[in-house]
Parts: structure tokens; C-alpha cells; sequence
């Protein structure tokens, strides 16, 4: 029954998050409380992990999902329902894409859809700075405004953030670089 449950959550997530593994975060989110599969603070782990492997980012959450809840084959299935929904739609919009070209109507939805998906990134990137650098609960017990940021991953944030707009690197360089200064910190 696991298969089944997380084949359909993860073929949902494929045919409606529409932008890239990005707007895949939102839906995890939503999947995460309910389910119960993982916390919402494991998010953040996922995302550095998807980015820090090979391939799409969606599907990196799948495998990574899916194993965890049911072992290798549930990893395979949730992987599965992630990219069905955009096999059959890629399949179907090339049979007739030229008649889809230029198409006022077609134009007009990703007119709509585009500002859409940069929200649903913008929301789920807004949800992964709460997770990951503030501290709200801590925050609410004290009223202290120290108690509201951990002031080294937002200072690390910072430093990334000036990095990745000034040098333009390639990202792995970005990711061995933040695991390495992670791994000194931890010592």
C-alpha cells in the first residue's frame, strides 16, 4: 500500500509543479505535514542533497523521499510518479507541437503561469530561510531578537549569496566549498 501511496503523492507533485524541481517545494511542504514521511526541517536536507547530486532536483527529492520512507524500491516508485506525468505530457505537446506554436491561447498561459511559478519558488525559497537560519519558536518564548536568527547561517548565507553574484562560478565549486567550511564548523 506504501507504493501505491507514495507512487500517487509523487505523480501529483510531477504533474502539477509546473517550473522546475524548485516548485517542487511547496507541494513538499504540504506533503511533509500530511504524511508525516519526513519534517519539515528535512526539507533543507533534501534540497542540499538534491543540489548536490547529479540530475533534476524534483527527482532527486523523489529518490531521496521515496527511499526513505520505503527502502530502494520505494525510491524507484516515487521517482517513477515524479516523472510520469512529464513523459506523457512532453510525449503529447511534441505531437503537436507546431500546432501549439504561437498559439494565442498557449501564449497567454504561460503568460500566467510564468509569474505564478516564481511565486511558488519564492514562497518555498522563503520557507527554506525559516527552516534553515531563523528560529522562530525560540524567538517566541524570549522576544529576543538574538533568539531570532542563528547569526553564522546568515552570515554564511550572506557570504554565498555576494560569492555566487560576483565570481559566477560553476555551482559544484559553490557546494564543495559550503560542505567543506560545514564540515570545519562542525569540528
Amino acid at each position: 500500500m506504501i507504493y501505491l501511496q507514495l507512487f500517487w503523492e509523487f505523480f501529483k507533485i510531477g504533474l502539477f509543479a509546473i517550473g522546475g524541481g524548485m516548485a517542487t517545494l511547496p507541494f513538499l511542504q504540504r506533503l511533509s505535514e500530511s504524511t508525516g514521511w519526513f519534517s519539515p526541517a528535512l526539507i533543507t536536507d533534501m534540497v542540499a542533497i538534491s543540489e548536490s547530486t547529479p540530475g533534476p532536483i524534483g527527482i532527486n527529492m523523489a529518490t531521496y523521499v521515496g527511499c526513505t520512507v520505503a527502502g530502494f524500491w520505494g525510491g524507484v516508485i516515487a521517482t517513477m510518479g515524479e516523472v510520469l506525468p512529464a513523459i506523457v505530457i512532453v510525449v503529447a505537446v511534441s505531437k503537436s507541437l507546431e500546432k501549439f506554436r504561437g498559439n494565442r491561447v498557449v501564449d497567454a498561459a504561460f503568460y500566467g503561469l510564468r509569474p505564478a511559478v516564481t511565486g511558488l519558488i519564492a514562497a518555498a525559497g522563503i520557507g527554506v530561510v525559516k527552516v534553515t537560519m531563523l528560529h522562530l519558536d525560540r524567538f517566541r518564548e524570549t522576544g529576543l531578537l538574538n533568539d531570532l536568527f542563528d547569526l553564522r547561517k546568515l552570515l554564511f548565507f550572506g557570504l554565498f549569496f555576494f560569492a555566487i553574484r560576483k565570481f559566477k562560478l560553476h555551482p559544484i565549486c559553490y557546494i564543495a566549498c559550503a560542505a567543506a567550511i560545514g564540515i570545519l564548523f562542525a569540528f
